[in-house]
């Protein structure tokens, strides 16, 4: 199975009318998955890393142009190193899988985060990645080494090193990680918790919040359309009435 959908797996799906153009999944929930089998929490990244191609791949089948996924944050690196090892070696995996079978994929692939710190080899099979998938019909954004509030700083600072002295809000949209997306309309946690875990900060700030108790390897297609089916019927106000 290919990293992403191939345009042949896609079929007609009755899908409500008012879709998100952006969802955002911060993927919680893996290693407990794990450790309520009896599993090594590595266990649970694979589990969870399938999750994460099936769900992208109904997002982009169900017309939604763009997914964002929490992969990896900046206090990560604060977990048991056999961990973070087994999710940077999958995250490679999965980088070689994309190239392997490019030519079926449709989606461009964009890394938000730091790169300092991740390993030469990965960085340049990231970069490689983005190039080769430009242009895609739909958007996957992968969160790497990935914090809101370093985000927010980063972007203040390079428009401090362009020689801007005052900012606006626009000025600091654009120097993110990522300016081309739009903001996310939708952002999933699975796992149970309801915090936003320094995701999507400042890009966040008018997103409707889905909490599911659903542990991330568990999270279906089936209960993708009903979060879908929930956001339809939500009234965004953006302030006003």
């Amino acid at each position: 199975m290919g990293f992403f959908f191939r345009r042949k797996e896609i079929k007609a799906s009755a899908v409500p009318e008012t879709l998100p153009r952006h969802i955002a999944f911060i993927m919680d929930g893996n290693g407990r998955w794990a450790t309520r089998r009896g599993l090594r929490r590595e266990n649970g990244h694979r589990a969870g890393a399938k999750t994460f191609r099936e769900i992208a791949r109904t997002c982009f089948q169900r017309g939604i142009e763009t997914v964002t996924v929490y992969a990896f944050s900046t206090e990560n690196w604060k977990r048991p190193k056999n961990e973070v090892d087994e999710i940077m070696r999958l995250l490679s995996s999965y980088i070689d899988e994309a190239f392997s079978d490019f030519k079926n994929e449709d989606a461009e692939v964009r890394f938000i985060g730091r790169r300092e710190g991740l390993s030469p080899e990965l960085q340049s099979k990231m970069d490689k990645l983005e190039r080769a998938s430009e242009g895609r019909r739909y958007r996957l954004r992968i969160a790497l080494n990935y914090g809101g509030r370093d985000e927010i700083v980063r972007a203040v600072n390079r428009l401090i090193e362009c020689g801007e002295r005052e900012v606006t809000e626009q000025m600091i949209s654009g120097a993110l990680d990522d300016s081309k997306a739009p903001d996310p309309d939708l952002v999933v946690r699975t796992g149970g918790d309801t915090r936003t875990s320094n995701f999507l900060l400042w890009q966040s700030a008018y997103a409707e919040y889905v909490f599911t108790k659903t542990l991330w390897p568990d999270l279906t297609p089936g209960e993708i359309d009903e979060i879908l089916s929930d956001f339809s019927k939500r009234h965004r106000r953006y302030g006003g009435l």
